[in-house]
């Protein structure tokens, strides 16, 4: 993995139950991590026909990809803020490195999903 691609900086959120002002419970978002290189691409059209599997395949929009850590899951979620913006990216799954499966992941996306 090429360190110049990791060019983008992301956070991972996790969700959170917290008990609102009226006992409710109301789901937030707790940083697990912040300012992660990563590697934001869309996904190409051949990636996207290849994934095409199931009712999630079609909400796919990218790939995220950053250096290894444990402990990431389709639970959480990967905020990307661009100046004024902030993108938020739904984790469908996570995919280690093939040669030593510790290097990197990569986490194939969809765009809003986890809003919360």
């Amino acid at each position: 993995m090429r360190a110049g691609s990791l060019r983008h900086f992301v956070s991972i959120e996790k969700p959170v139950t917290v008990k609102s002002e009226t006992g409710d419970p109301v789901v937030t978002w707790q940083t697990v991590a912040k300012d992660i290189p990563a590697e934001i691409a869309p996904l190409s059209v051949r990636e996207f026909i290849a994934g095409a599997v199931g009712p999630l395949a079609s909400q796919l929009t990218a790939k995220i990809t950053i250096r290894y850590m444990d402990g990431i899951d389709a639970t959480m979620r990967i905020k990307h803020r661009r100046g004024r913006t902030t993108d938020l990216y739904n984790i469908a799954g996570a995919l280690s490195d093939p040669k030593s499966g510790r290097e990197y992941l990569v986490f194939p996306v969809s765009r809003g999903v986890n809003d919360g």
